[in-house]
């Protein structure tokens, strides 16, 4: 059984990400690495959404884990 995806905050994390390097967003909530994972997802039946960066930026990602284009925010923890 799948478990609920706790809401880590209720705003995106701005993150530096370098281009080519893969990253695993935590879609749990339960990472002390927020907003990456920490393997605290193991036994929900989460798993954590892989991205690799296009580029050197800042990239914003969910926090609040329901976004629909996740690990992206896309401003739906402000209808939460």
């Amino acid at each position: 059984m799948t478990e609920q995806a706790l809401i880590a905050q209720k705003a995106p994390y701005a993150a530096e990400v370098e281009a080519e390097k893969t990253y695993y967003w935590c879609a749990c909530g339960r990472s002390n690495n927020q907003p990456y994972c920490d393997g605290s997802h193991k036994g929900t039946g989460l798993e954590p959404v892989a991205f690799t960066a296009e580029k050197d930026e800042t990239v914003y990602l969910c926090g609040c884990k329901q976004a629909k284009n996740a690990p992206f925010c896309d401003g739906t923890h402000n209808k939460i």
